[in-house]
């Protein structure tokens, strides 16, 4: 994980304004939210079975997040990368089974980022990005 130092930190905004400007830039609300938490994240890069995404975690500040009212400040982004498991699943007794199963656990939530700087740098380009939409 590489977190960014950026402006994003602190910012505020409603959520049912951002998540419409931010999924048309490629961002799409993470699968482990809830009322009070979650994050937007967006791919910078997928080969094979790694992909890498920034992240941009926020708190709900007022209402909950099941609301397009809800107020939410953004807090610490980072750069994570996950790798999956490509392969037949083990569970699986079908021949009809494909190589990738979705539904599998990642090998690695939390992968090692080669080339830090590199990253560090598209990361705080893509905040740049985002700090823009929230203007």
């Amino acid at each position: 994980m590489i977190r960014l130092k950026t402006g994003l930190e602190g910012r505020k905004t409603q959520f049912g304004v951002i998540q419409n400007r931010l999924e048309e830039c490629g961002y799409h609300l993470g699968g482990n939210w809830d009322y009070h938490t979650g994050f937007f994240d967006r791919v910078l890069n997928r080969e094979e079975g790694e992909t890498i995404y920034i992240r941009a975690p926020f708190d709900v500040i007022a209402g909950m997040l099941d609301q397009d009212n809800a107020s939410i400040q953004f807090k610490t982004p980072y750069i994570i990368k996950h790798v999956v498991n490509i392969g037949f699943d083990s569970e699986e007794n079908s021949l009809l089974t494909s190589t990738f199963n979705q539904f599998q656990e990642p090998l690695d939530k939390d992968g090692r980022i080669p080339d830090k700087s590199k990253w560090q740098e598209i990361g705080v380009r893509e905040v740049n990005r985002l700090l823009a939409i929230l203007e």
